[in-house]
């Protein structure tokens, strides 16, 4: 009896398996490399007094930005904390700083660098903290978009409008086609100024805020909105679809916001007597329409600073900041809750770590530039146009 020989097959791992282990770079994705040298170990005791000892020897010549959804370990060494749209100008707001430490996700630093100088270097703790909303559109793919629409006869038509958490790329593209960048706090503004270039919007690259400002600030229906998936031929639809619609959705979410649905909303009420819904404008349009109060990150703290003592809260947006704003109301007696009950972090965003920043920062302090976001001139160009149409924004 012989024994079949098991073939040797040459297996090389996919590129889509390199960058999900953080062990490839595509420069059009989110996702980054590993970071070069040895982190810190994480059990390190000394880690705080490391991050503080470096950051104190590099002086006025570093900046470090926390995006709120942070952990706190990290926010605690932040010179200034924010959402994405806010870090970015506070950087530019610095032009002393030689180095711009973004915590937080790949998008933001890459705006951070359009909108500071040449002289500035942005530095990324970890090229792997990507944003999975932001790679739901790639500048592949929104180019074919637009021959689709091309096709259909109504490109003229379009104005492109596109979330602050979308790549260099996309925001360059807004750019060139004559649209503008949005944030959660100024979409409706965004929009309104987009219908008066065109009759039509391409909302890039999520669905929930580009439906949620139409259909819920603007009176616009449901109706009125079609999805397009980069995915489908034609993206799905017809070209008579696209030809009556006036809000061409991309089919892009936030992995976060994404999983609060209504019964989250329901369930939250029947366990919390006289709680107040107050959710994120990237959460699925019937979690929206259910909720008692929506906006931006900035708007969720400032609405629970401004509320009574007593007041109970369910909110609808990442974990880290939710369990940050109960803890800070605590002592005022503001009762706070995260809207769903299973625990939700952005997991790319948490790769931003205490090791990450130690290792950052001291790299920084021994001269070594380390994990630098460079957007490429002409993209920067085109992105830059798009956000400067933003901020003329009324």
């Amino acid at each position: 009896m012989t024994t079949a020989q098991t073939p040797q097959l040459d297996v090389q791992p996919s590129p889509l398996a390199l960058l999900l282990l953080g062990r490839g770079a595509d420069p059009r994705s989110e996702r980054g490399v590993e970071c070069p040298g040895d982190l810190p170990d994480p059990s390190d005791p000394d880690l705080v007094a490391r991050a503080r000892a470096a950051k104190e020897k590099l002086g006025s010549k570093v900046f470090v930005l926390g995006h709120h959804y942070q952990r706190d370990e990290v926010i605690q060494f932040a010179d200034v904390t924010g959402d994405s749209f806010k870090l970015a100008r506070d950087a530019a707001a610095r032009p002393d700083a030689e180095y711009i430490v973004f915590c937080g996700v790949h998008f933001m630093a890459e705006s951070a660098d359009i909108l500071t100088t040449d002289d500035q270097k942005v530095v990324l703790p970890d090229l792997a903290a990507g944003c999975s909303m932001a790679d739901m559109a790639t500048a592949e793919q929104v180019a074919e978009c637009w021959d689709v629409l091309t096709e259909a006869g109504v490109a003229e038509q379009v104005v492109p409008v596109s979330y602050m958490n979308s790549s260099a790329d996309i925001k360059a593209f807004t750019g060139k086609h004559g649209g503008t960048i949005c944030t959660s706090s100024n979409a409706e503004r965004a929009l309104e100024w987009a219908f008066q270039q065109g009759e039509k919007v391409l909302f890039l690259p999520d669905q929930h805020l580009g439906r949620n400002t139409a259909v819920r600030d603007m009176g616009m229906s449901l109706e009125d909105c079609v999805l397009y998936n980069p995915h489908k031929p034609n993206g799905g639809l017809t070209a008579e679809q696209l030809r009556d619609a006036k809000m061409i959705l991309w089919r892009g979410h936030c992995s976060v916001h994404g999983r609060f649905s209504l019964e989250s909303v329901e369930d939250v009420r029947e366990r919390v007597p006289g709680v107040n819904v107050l959710v994120h404008p990237e959460c699925r349009h019937e979690v929206v329409a259910a909720a008692d109060y929506v906006g931006s990150t900035e708007y969720i703290i400032k609405t629970l600073e401004a509320a009574p003592a007593g007041s109970k809260w369910a909110i609808g947006t990442e974990l880290n900041l939710v369990r940050r704003l109960a803890n800070r109301f605590a002592p005022e007696g503001k009762e706070i809750v995260f809207l769903d009950k299973t625990v939700c972090f952005c997991s790319t965003m948490n790769r931003i770590d205490l090791p990450h920043l130690v290792w950052t920062l001291e790299s920084l302090a021994e001269g070594t530039l380390v994990n630098r976001i460079e957007v490429d001139p002409e993209t920067e160009a085109f992105a830059k146009l798009a956000l400067e149409r933003m901020l003329a924004l009324p």
